[in-house]
């Protein structure tokens, strides 16, 4: 029900960094439906785990559009919709990496 994950590439940057941390939970999946702006965790076929923005959900066709903050980012612009059954959870908590001092 819950999965920490470490955070790798830019994505989301500059909100989600390269080795913060996010705790992900299907829990909220099962008392609310996903909505535009929340932050979920995936798995694709092709490019492993990511973590994406929520830009739109068609329940009727169980499709998710996602988006990432990084103008490189690998997102429904190319992936297309994801399915429901693809999703890992919604991010409840984030814990950024410690600041090098």
């Amino acid at each position: 029900m819950f999965k920490l994950l470490k955070v790798s590439g830019d994505s989301l940057y500059p909100a989600y960094q390269e080795g913060d941390f996010v705790l992900a939970s299907r829990i909220p999946l099962l008392f609310g439906k996903l909505k535009r702006g929340d932050v979920i965790v995936f798995r694709h076929r092709v490019y492993g785990t990511l973590i994406k923005i929520v830009d739109g959900v068609v329940p009727d066709q169980d499709e998710i559009y996602v988006v990432g903050t990084h103008e490189t980012s690998v997102d429904s612009r190319r992936l297309g919709a994801i399915s429901h059954n693809d999703v890992v959870g919604k991010v409840i908590w984030h814990i950024k990496k410690p600041a090098r001092g």
